[in-house]
Formats: C-alpha cells, sequence, structure tokens
C-alpha cells in the first residue's frame, strides 16, 4: 500500500515540478523516487497481509507483481531518458507514466471490483494519451484514436459484467462472490453467469487475446517505441496479475462456465499469435504479434488454475518483461539510427556492434524459450501446471507454437550474424550498455537459478 501512496506523490510532483521550477531535475528525481519505493515495497513482505477498509490487499501476491512492476519501471526509465528530453512536455510524461504505475499497482492488489475497475482507468487513460504523444506522426494519433475507440469498447463490457454479478450478488467484494457461489452455485441467477462471461470479454481485451487482440499490431506499431516497450511489460504485468486475482479467488468454484471458453481462447491466441508473427517484415509488427502469442502462454497458467498458477504466471511475467524490455531497447536504438524498424534494419548487427547483437540474440532465445535462459523454465512451468490439470492436447498446441516462435524470432538472429550491413555504426550511451549488460545477465541468472522467482508464491 506504501508503494501506491508513494507513486500517487511522486506523480503529483512531477505535475508540480514546473511550477515550482525544478522540473530540469524531475527525471532524477523521478528515477530515484522508483528505487526507493521498490525497496519500500520489498518491505511488507514480511507485513503481509495488509487489508485496507476492504478495497484492496497487500498480500504476497501484491507486493511480488508489484515489485516486478517496479523493476520493470526502473528499466524502463534507464532506457527512456530520451522521452522526456523535450522541456516543454516533460512534467506532464513522467506524470502519466507515474499515475499509470499506480493504476498498475491498483490492478495486482484490489479485492474490490470497484477498485479493479479503478486501476484499469487509471492505467488505461494514461496509456492513450502516452501512444499519441507523438502529435506529428500519423501513426501515433491513429494509433492513440485505435487504442481510445477498443478500450472503451472494453471496459463497457468489463462494466457491464461487473454490474450484472454486483445485481446477482449484491457485492463488489471478490471475497464475498465467492461466499456466495459456494453457497448458493446451484440456484444463482443466469444473470451471474452472464455477468461473469463479460467480464472475461472486457479483460481479455485488456490482455490482448484472441479474438480480441486485433488492436494491438496497429497500437504497438504506431505508438512510440518506448510507449511500446511500456505496453508490452508493465501493462501486460498488470492485466495478468489482476486476469488471475478475480478468476483465481472469485470464479474458481465455477469452472465450468469459463474453463472451455478459456482453453479454446487460448488456442486461438497462441496459433494465431505465433503464426501472425511469421509473416511480418516490421520488428515492431512482429513483436505485437508475439506479445500476443506471450498471452496465450500466460492463459494456460490461468487455465490451470491450481497451486502452481499464480507461480508460474509471476515468473513467466518476469522473464518476459527482462527480454522484452531489452528488445525494446535495442530495436529503439535501431530506429533511431536507420529511421525504420523493418527486419533488414538489423541485417549486419553482429559486427558492426557486437553488444548490442549478443544481447538482442540473448533476449530473443529467452522469448523463444531456448536454455539456458529465463524464457526456457518460464514455459517449462506454464506448460507443467497445465499439464498438472490434464490439458495435454492444449499443451501439445503450445509446444507446436513455440516451435513457430522460434522460425520467426530466427529470422531477426539470421539477420544480425549472416547478412552483410551497409548502414552506419551504431552508436550506444553508457546508460544504454549499463542497462543491456545488466538484463543480459538477469535473463541468465534466472535461467540457471529459476526457483529465486518460483518460491515467493
Amino acid at each position: 500500500m506504501k508503494a501506491l501512496i508513494l507513486l500517487s506523490l511522486l506523480g503529483t510532483l512531477a505535475l508540480l515540478a514546473e511550477i515550482f521550477g525544478f522540473k530540469k531535475r524531475i527525471f532524477l528525481i523521478s528515477l530515484l523516487g522508483l528505487i526507493t519505493i521498490f525497496f519500500v515495497n520489498l518491505l511488507d513482505w514480511n507485513l503481509a497481509p495488509n487489508i485496507f477498509f476492504g478495497m484492496m490487499q497487500y498480500d504476497h501476491y501484491a507486493v511480488a507483481f508489484s515489485s516486478v512492476i517496479l523493476i520493470t519501471a526502473i528499466l524502463w526509465f534507464i532506457m527512456s531518458e530520451s522521452f522526456f528530453k523535450e522541456e516543454t512536455n516533460r512534467t506532464d510524461r513522467l506524470s502519466l507514466v507515474l499515475f499509470a504505475l499506480a493504476g498498475a499497482v491498483i490492478m495486482v492488489s484490489y479485492t474490490n471490483m470497484a477498485m479493479l475497475f479503478l486501476g484499469i482507468e487509471i492505467l488505461s487513460i494514461s496509456m492513450y494519451i502516452l501512444t499519441g504523444t507523438l502529435k506529428d506522426d500519423l501513426n501515433s494519433n491513429e494509433a492513440a484514436f485505435k487504442y481510445l475507440i477498443m478500450g472503451a469498447f472494453s471496459t463497457g463490457f468489463l462494466l457491464f459484467g461487473i454490474a450484472l454479478i454486483y445485481g446477482a450478488t449484491g457485492s463488489f467484494d471478490i471475497n464475498e462472490i465467492k461466499e456466495f457461489i459456494a453457497a448458493r452455485e446451484s440456484t444463482a441467477p443466469s444473470i451471474f453467469y452472464v455477468g461473469v462471461l463479460l467480464m472475461l470479454i472486457g479483460l481479455s481485451f485488456k490482455v490482448s487475446a484472441a479474438p480480441f487482440h486485433f488492436w494491438a499490431p496497429d497500437v504497438y506499431q504506431g505508438a512510440p517505441t518506448l510507449i511500446t516497450a511500456f505496453m508490452a511489460t508493465i501493462v501486460k504485468t498488470a492485466a495478468f496479475a489482476a486476469f488471475l486475482r478475480l478468476f483465481s479467488i472469485s470464479f474458481s468454484d465455477i469452472t465450468d462456465t469459463w474453463v472451455n471458453i478459456v482453453w479454446v481462447m487460448t488456442a486461438l491466441t497462441l496459433l494465431v499469435g505465433n503464426i501472425t508473427a511469421v509473416a511480418q517484415t516490421s520488428t515492431k509488427r512482429l513483436l505485437a504479434f508475439s506479445s500476443v502469442a506471450h498471452t496465450g502462454y500466460t492463459l494456460l497458467a490461468l487455465l490451470a488454475d491450481n497451486s502452481y498458477s499464480s507461480s508460474a504466471i509471476l515468473f513467466y511475467v518476469t522473464a518476459y518483461s527482462l527480454g522484452s524490455i531489452v528488445t525494446f531497447c535495442i530495436l529503439n536504438i535501431i530506429i533511431n539510427t536507420y529511421g525504420n524498424d523493418n527486419i533488414n534494419s538489423f541485417n549486419g548487427l553482429g559486427k558492426s556492434n557486437p553488444l548490442l547483437a549478443f544481447v538482442m540474440t540473448l533476449a530473443l532465445l529467452s522469448l523463444a524459450g531456448i536454455p539456458p535462459t529465463a524464457g526456457f523454465f518460464a514455459k517449462y512451468y506454464v506448460f507443467t501446471a497445465v499439464f498438472k490439470s490434464g490439458f495435454i492436447y492444449l499443451v501439445l498446441i503450445a509446444i507446436f507454437a513455440s516451435l513457430v516462435g522460434v522460425y520467426y524470432y530466427f529470422k531477426i538472429i539470421i539477420a544480425m550474424y549472416f547478412k552483410d550491413s551497409t548502414n552506419e555504426t551504431i552508436q550506444t550511451t553508457m546508460n544504454q550498455k549499463i542497462l543491456l549488460v545488466v538484463v543480459a545477465f538477469a535473463i541468465i541468472a534466472l535461467g540457471i537459478f529459476p526457483d529465486f522467482i518460483i518460491r515467493l508464491l
């Protein structure tokens, strides 16, 4: 809970920086503030669980997912300093990012569906604006418009579902809803089950699960690359934590209502995401469909609904966030150097900048699930959780989808090492080099010692 309060105060401070004349130092203040908030958040581990006014519960689950979000945010800030260089909009962008983080923390710790809605909207509204920050870029404007329209549409489903569930149970509290199901499962009104399905649709939009994924490629491609990185990591982590908390607590006793739907949705997400990514020539669009595919792998753990689910999702989003942060950091460097995100822009990177090529290769191998990277054990734990729940055919589909994923990730690796480049040498800053080395080490370390994360939950 302290993390939420401090993030809100830091966001407010960023808004006031221009008025009180310290906006030149606000980026550094925000970065140091995030590091402080991360350690304050860890102190709550020994105090968990704490319930606040029946609206939020800061338990080990919330502390763990908040820590992943804050670590990712710190890494994102280090790589995104250029996004805040313009003095005219520095404080606006910083405050929007910080408030988006506050919304993410709410999403991982809510116990009341009103707070779930509040967290989603705080995060979403900030992201709608940040997506359209390149005002002179038509693609950025179009992406922001599509994101806003589709986000509002999905929120309508979510709210309608919440309203129907409240009408049936008389409560917004997810634990009281669970008790209602346990007492009256056979006599629950039909509007309750309709509400569950509407909430499932609304949350599926938020995590870009097929067939509700069609906004993601356009938004990822049109948004500023650094904001795309934020969406693919922090937003995804918060959305899945919220998804899991709701369905593993409130709706765990009525799996017959939603398990078959999620089974089909998961299989479709895995196949559509991976197969469509193969045909892409734009790296941002390829990573967008890759993100859709990774949604499918995370849905596998949600579908398992057993004691392994929360740990498997926590490890998966950690490994995925590390790989994605590195990938988008290097992609941003490539775009700033060559002016486009075509896969051919990576041609010869292994010779012109060996560090970038090596770290990019490591990140792509992790995303593909190749040992000994963190991504391998992330998929292993997810597949194990699903296998123990008896979804053998879905595991086979996931393995096939993973093999397809290896192909399109290796397209970039082949371009870096086996194709000649006529482009100029790429320059990187010291901050970028430190970030790449640290995250590369983390990817390997989690691949060798995965129990460090798994045993937390």
